[in-house]
């Protein structure tokens, strides 16, 4: 009987990639997945192919899909967005527009988004919720006017060309104060998953 395996080019440095994107070692990945971090370093290296049996728990412990971690159902390495595709949200009436500029694309742990915020419009109250999963982090450049970051209770004012880096797990919100529109774009990374 043959067992199948998976083409080990490719697939060893991908799940060295998404296994370090998530913060784990190979022990980490190993008794999420079940494979011995031994196995886990030959697949990694390229010295070993894996049978798909192997690397659906490989994938289970990267919280994945086989198709996902093989990249099965990825149209290829490069994915477009066209301006006129992009998901929009929020409400103009509120002052607060946004864009998100990535495609949502399976296992993808950053998202990019493009923010309007109109004089004295806010992105969220002050009593918000934490907005991210625990653990991610998020980076807003100020493209246009001026705004106020309120996190934690705490209050921050940022200009144009500013950048700002902060827990996005944390109550936070963007304000702008006026008197013009204000712009800003966020990457936010999705923290480490927990089992």
């Amino acid at each position: 009987m043959t067992v199948a395996t998976v083409d080990q080019a490719g697939i060893g440095p991908r799940v060295r990639a998404l296994r370090e994107a998530e913060g784990l070692s190979l022990r980490d990945l190993a008794e999420r997945s079940g494979v011995s971090a031994p196995m886990l370093s030959q697949v990694e290296r390229g010295e070993t192919s894996p049978t798909l049996q192997v690397a659906a728990r490989i994938a289970g412990g990267l919280d994945l899909r086989l198709s996902q971690l093989l990249r099965l159902d990825e149209s290829g390495a490069v994915s477009v967005v066209r301006a006129g595709a992009r998901r929009k949200g929020g409400s103009p009436r509120s002052g607060h527009t946004f864009e998100v500029l990535t495609p949502p694309l399976p296992g993808q742990r950053a998202e990019l988004s493009r923010h309007r915020l109109a004089a004295g419009a806010s992105t969220g109250g002050s009593g918000d919720p934490p907005m991210h999963e625990p653990g991610s982090r998020e980076i807003a450049l100020v493209e246009q006017g001026a705004v106020a970051l309120v996190i934690d209770g705490e209050r921050h004012d940022l200009r144009a060309g500013d950048t700002v880096t902060f827990d996005a797990d944390l109550p936070h919100h963007f304000e702008n104060p006026g008197p013009g529109e204000a712009a800003i774009l966020a990457v936010v990374s999705a923290g480490l998953r927990r089992s």
